[in-house]
């Protein structure tokens, strides 16, 4: 009796009784432990500790859902996810530890992924080398009215180039911009231009010396017409802080050190307009590096929050509601002072600060020249268009329409020929208008008409391993005469990014990253076409990633695409696809865009955090290890 009495315990012994999540679940041993070191097999044989309910059952604070198919699989080796998503199966797979379920759960997901993209992937540029052993220091001084060569030499005497001593790991993408067939890639503390040609596709041209200081802002200058450079010189330029260092780069590569500048204020905007070069500070400075003298030159003007250019135009939106231009090809000086000639063009009508800027120069109608139209938006949220006809250029512009929609400050404006886009601070509200035209001049009849409103959600990071918001911005991306996208990346650390139409946020499409890494920087740049007949430019998204790649998306062929269908009532994520990308961050290391009436301010501090964040040797990666330390879990990989 007593052996028959061993024997039936043992059997008892072997049916497991389990409680997940509140649900009851019985099977047997052997079903549980066939697959070694799972967590089951660790948890029967005493190495996890388990919880029993009152009952006695284990209990796994798991979802029992996602548990029946997985039991399932352990009975019979065979899957049948059903309607459950694959990716959270093969999650709650990996946490038990079932290999032979999420190798199979793997191929499932990846039957419509591959490391070669889909159909609107172009290409991918692996992550740049830089010269290690060329160091720019900052302790030299900076020039204010002409050009010093790097430790002190002469502009032709300290020559750069890639392909010497690469470093293996140069960080994370921060920012990327576009000028013609050229981009620029600015990584911590170098920049690398490349260059596309037709017949041997993107190839790297030029890589600047290892700066001892994090690189805020990039500018690239790929058609520089006339002066002493030459037509085919083309110059690239990075500011940090209060410093500006700008390079001439030769047709064969070699990079040239043009000069070393200082704004003595953050710069927190820098850009070419023509040849010149254009650094300005919410503060109210502005800096001009005139390439016909070579001379830089900085002009105090009232506290700037915003700006747009217009032909050779620097227009200015000023804390003070008064819109200023500068004629920066003509560089006027005043004989009494020296000082730029800085020329008050409007003042809003209640002083607000014009804290957003877009201008619009409709075609040659006469040779009396161009109808000028701008639109901006204010602290209190107003938005505002005025005009001037060329026949009352005395007189001013004079106010046109006035929209009262928005609660927030207004911190992006975009008038096209089509369309008048504003977004304010309340995470990134975009109000549409439809514009109406004649004979290309905006007109009264039946005048502008509300399209839609809808947000760009986008969460910004604190530590700054996500990349600075000089690489992030949102948009409008596009030609003013064509149809405009905003770039949509919801959370700091992903992998995704949503394309959406300006004037309705409809998705175009959406964007993965083909090696899992996470988008660190993005822009949007049309490239011009071959030399055939025929040829148009076309249009990419380069995405920077956190291993210093760049990927690169066809959005032409995605606006084709988008055209030919109607395009879904999708605009960003679900709720669900949302969820689902909350699910990878920790909301406590991410902070929503700032409520500030001047947007460059909210602009200065981001920025800030990003270059404060970065100031050690390789800091990107330690920044990017701690922030993986905050996260759930990332989905992708």
């Amino acid at each position: 009796h007593s052996a028959l009495s061993a024997r039936v315990m043992a059997r008892i012994g072997d049916i497991i009784h389990l409680n997940v999540g509140g649900r009851r679940f019985s099977t047997s041993r052997q079903t549980l432990t066939w697959v070694p070191d799972s967590f089951f097999s660790s948890l029967l044989s005493g190495r996890i500790s388990t919880l029993k309910d009152e009952t006695g059952a284990i209990f796994i604070d798991r979802d029992p859902s996602l548990f029946a198919p997985i039991l399932n699989f352990l009975r019979t080796k065979e899957l049948h996810p059903r309607s459950i998503e694959v990716h959270l199966l093969m999650h709650e797979a990996e946490f038990y530890g079932i290999t032979p379920l999420v190798r199979k759960l793997q191929l499932c997901d990846e039957l419509d992924r591959s490391s070669c993209g889909n159909v609107l992937f172009n290409g991918y540029l692996p992550p740049a080398g830089t010269n290690r052993d060329r160091v720019i220091t900052c302790g030299r001084t900076p020039v204010h009215g002409g050009p010093c060569g790097a430790r002190g030499k002469g502009p032709c005497e300290e020559d750069c180039h890639g392909g010497e001593s690469p470093v293996s790991d140069p960080g994370m993408v921060r920012i990327v911009c576009g000028h013609h067939n050229w981009i620029a890639v600015a990584y911590a503390q170098f920049v690398v231009c490349y260059r596309v040609k037709e017949s041997t596709g993107w190839q790297q041209v030029f890589t600047s010396p290892r700066l001892d200081w994090v690189i805020d802002r990039v500018a690239l200058n790929a058609k520089v017409m006339g002066g002493s450079l030459g037509d085919n010189d083309k110059m690239v330029a990075v500011a940090s802080g209060t410093e500006i260092i700008l390079w001439a780069i030769c047709p064969d590569g070699n990079g040239s050190e043009i000069g070393v500048f200082s704004l003595n204020v953050p710069v927190e905007a820098l850009f070419f307009v023509g040849n010149q070069l254009i650094a300005t500070s919410h503060t109210g400075k502005v800096g001009v590096w005139n390439a016909v003298t070579k001379h830089w030159q900085n002009q105090d003007v009232v506290p700037i929050n915003s700006y747009d250019t217009a032909g050779s135009f620097l227009i200015l939106g000023c804390n003070n509601g008064s819109i200023y231009y500068i004629d920066v090809q003509k560089f006027p000086l005043r004989m009494k002072d020296n000082d730029l000639l800085v020329t008050e063009l409007y003042r809003d009508p209640t002083e607000d600060a014009i804290t957003a800027l877009s201008v619009y120069l409709t075609p040659k109608t006469s040779d009396s020249g161009n109808w000028i139209e701008i639109a901006y938006g204010t602290s209190s949220g107003t938005v505002r268009v005025i005009v001037q006809h060329p026949e009352t250029v005395g007189s001013g512009p004079q106010l046109f329409q006035t929209f009262s929609v928005h609660r927030s400050p207004v911190t992006k404006i975009m008038l096209s020929e089509k369309h008048l886009i504003s977004v304010c601070a309340d995470n990134n509200h975009v109000r549409t208008w439809t514009v109406t035209r004649f004979r290309g001049m905006i007109s009264t009849q039946p005048g502008s008409t509300p399209l839609t409103s809808f947000k760009i959600l986008s969460l910004d990071d604190i530590d700054g391993h996500g990349g600075c918001a000089a690489g992030t911005e949102i948009g409008p991306y596009g030609e003013r005469d064509e149809q405009q996208v905003f770039i949509q990346r919801v959370v700091p650390d992903t992998d995704k990014l949503y394309v959406r139409l300006s004037s309705n946020g409809k998705r175009v499409c959406e964007v993965r990253s083909v090696d899992g890494t996470s988008i660190t920087a993005f822009v949007v740049h049309e490239c011009e076409g071959s030399s055939r007949i025929g040829s148009r430019p076309r249009r990419y998204l380069f995405s920077g990633h956190s291993n210093g790649s760049i990927q690169m998306w066809d959005l032409t062929t995605a606006m084709e695409i988008a055209g030919k269908v109607d395009i879904k009532a999708l605009g960003g994520p679900t709720e669900e696809e949302l969820l689902e990308l909350l699910d990878q961050c920790d909301l406590a290391l991410t902070r929503t865009p700032d409520m500030s009436p001047a947007a460059s301010l909210t602009h200065s501090s981001r920025n800030s955090m990003c270059r404060y964040t970065h100031l050690r040797p390789h800091a990107d990666q330690s920044l990017q290890n701690r922030g993986m330390k905050n996260h759930r879990y990332r989905t992708g990989f």
